[in-house]
């Protein structure tokens, strides 16, 4: 997938990771009920903060699955896709390969 976006500077564009529509007992939980999900992959990343005229690459690359806040980023639409662009001291986690399994099993 091929985005004709490029964060600046310590910011990262991140897709939403959707949850499941249903749950293990079998009940479909609505569009309406549902809570925005607080995880996602990103995208494409900024190419740092500048600090002391040094510049300051971030932790994140385009791939990684990441958890942030449920208020964090601000929200966009491109090519009917919906994407959020925060910075980087907005993403709370980096989810490693096992977590990446685990949250695949829900």
């Amino acid at each position: 997938m091929a985005v004709n976006v490029t964060p600046l500077h310590d910011r990262v564009l991140v897709k939403r990771i959707e949850e499941k529509e249903t749950v293990k007992g079998g009940i479909i939980i609505p569009d309406s009920a549902k809570e925005k999900p607080q995880e996602g992959e990103v995208i494409a990343v900024g190419a740092g903060k500048i600090e002391k005229g040094e510049r300051i690459a971030l932790d994140v690359k385009a791939g990684d699955r990441i958890l942030f806040g449920k208020y964090s980023g601000s929200e966009i639409k491109l090519d009917d896709q919906e994407y959020l662009i925060l910075r980087e001291e907005e993403i709370l986690a980096k989810l490693g390969a096992a977590a990446k399994v685990a949250t695949a099993k829900r």
